[in-house]
């Protein structure tokens, strides 16, 4: 009787807490600065590294894109694990969301993504995919110019997936990715991440934001990879809704439209989609290869209006480019609304924390040539009994100054 009483209270005392976390806004509180659209390029979400039903995930491509306008996204790339010479039926425009049929495939340890403008030049079977990768990663050679190829969750358990050196080849890393990060929450204690799924369905932001931990090997490897080459870092939502099995029922979970608003890739282009498919997916594909676009938790707060370009006497290039040092250079970087957490913009230089800004507007002088990235920084008030948190919000892609 004592047991079933104990139970009882509880169970009681959890559905109160729940009830608390449910009524609880997680999303940081803004001051509401411009409009959206008032910054230096146009802004256009989307997701990478998705699974179908084609190969590991639950849904069909045309269900999943349904998710994605959901989610509010502008374009959708679904990168299925191994896929060979298969016809692609389902790229183009659907439900207003740009929608391209790619690939990802294995590579000794690693996942490698593979996207090209043309669906048709894939390989042909998984033995002959390692010639084809091998091909492409071991130089940037002309044939590899329009192709993007990226490191997938580098690092599982904290080791690294790719051994020896990094390739040539090689666009850039995924330096966000939710299944990593969770992976790294139950490395460190796995009774934090056991009440993270009990609180999920209360809340399923809190749920995640909690487990969040700086993403520092990747940081680190991305960081070192722009030492040699230009270098990328991508966020992958590594998303196929395929998480608990249920006799010949499979439960969801988490879903694709969760997933995809966690984290995403924000493309920055000169001039708006037009919705017609062939050039707006040049242009999505270009703006990705040249690396024209930062990621972000969107879980804190839609960034579109953020930017950050490097600034001459006459002209402005988006991150991504590469520039001679040279008189009157600045770093302007700007945020849509002012966030009234406490947050912080950081300058990183060549790897290193260069200095930090506490307002949602910022010139700084260049003097010094180097790799210089951005991110933006929130301190996040989480519920009892986790407290403030400060999490990354925002990660620019770098300008590479040269002397």
């Amino acid at each position: 009787m004592k047991f079933l009483s104990g139970l009882t209270f509880l169970i009681l005392v959890f559905l109160f807490y729940g009830f608390y976390i449910s009524q609880y806004n997680i999303s940081p509180t803004f001051q509401k600065i411009k409009p959206e659209n008032a910054s230096y390029h146009y802004d256009y979400k989307g997701v990478i590294n998705v699974q179908s039903n084609l190969s590991k995930g639950s849904s069909d491509p045309l269900e999943i894109v349904k998710e994605a306008k959901l989610a509010e996204l502008d374009y959708l790339i679904l990168t299925d694990k191994d896929q060979f010479n298969t016809e692609d039926i389902f790229s183009g425009y659907h439900d207003g969301v740009l929608y391209l049929n790619q690939s990802e495939y294995s590579f000794l340890d690693s996942r490698i993504i593979y996207i090209d403008p043309d669906s048709k030049n894939k390989p042909s079977n998984s033995a002959d995919s390692s010639i084809f990768l091998t091909n492409f990663l071991s130089e940037k050679n002309k044939a590899a110019q329009e192709r993007i190829l990226y490191l997938a969750q580098p690092y599982v358990n904290g080791n690294p997936t790719w051994t020896g050196s990094y390739p040539e080849g090689l666009d850039g890393v995924e330096i966000l990715n939710p299944r990593a990060i969770s992976g790294k929450a139950w490395q460190r204690s796995k009774l934090n991440v056991m009440w993270s799924l009990m609180v999920y369905f209360f809340n399923p932001e809190y749920s995640f934001l909690r487990l969040f931990s700086e993403p520092r090997e990747e940081l680190s490897l991305w960081d070192m990879l722009n030492e040699k080459s230009m270098s990328w870092g991508f966020a992958g939502a590594d998303a196929s809704a395929k998480a608990i099995p249920f006799s010949n029922w499979l439960i969801k979970f988490p879903s694709y439209k969760s997933l995809f608003e966690i984290t995403t890739n924000h493309v920055l282009l000169t001039s708006e989609l037009v919705s017609n498919f062939s050039k707006d997916k040049m242009k999505i594909l270009s703006a990705l290869k040249k690396g024209n676009f930062y990621t972000s938790i969107d879980l804190l707060g839609n960034p579109k209006g953020f930017y950050a370009i490097m600034e001459t006497k006459d002209k402005n290039y988006l991150m991504g480019s590469k520039l001679s040092l040279q008189k009157a250079l600045k770093l302007k970087i700007g945020l849509p609304n002012r966030p009234h957490e406490f947050f912080e913009i950081v300058i990183i230089k060549d790897g290193q924390r260069l200095t930090s800004f506490n307002d949602h507007e910022v010139e700084y002088e260049i003097t010094e040539p180097g790799v210089y990235r951005v991110q933006v920084r929130i301190a996040t008030y989480l519920p009892i009994p986790d407290g403030s948190k400060w999490i990354s919000w925002i990660y620019s892609n770098p300008f590479f100054v040269n002397r």
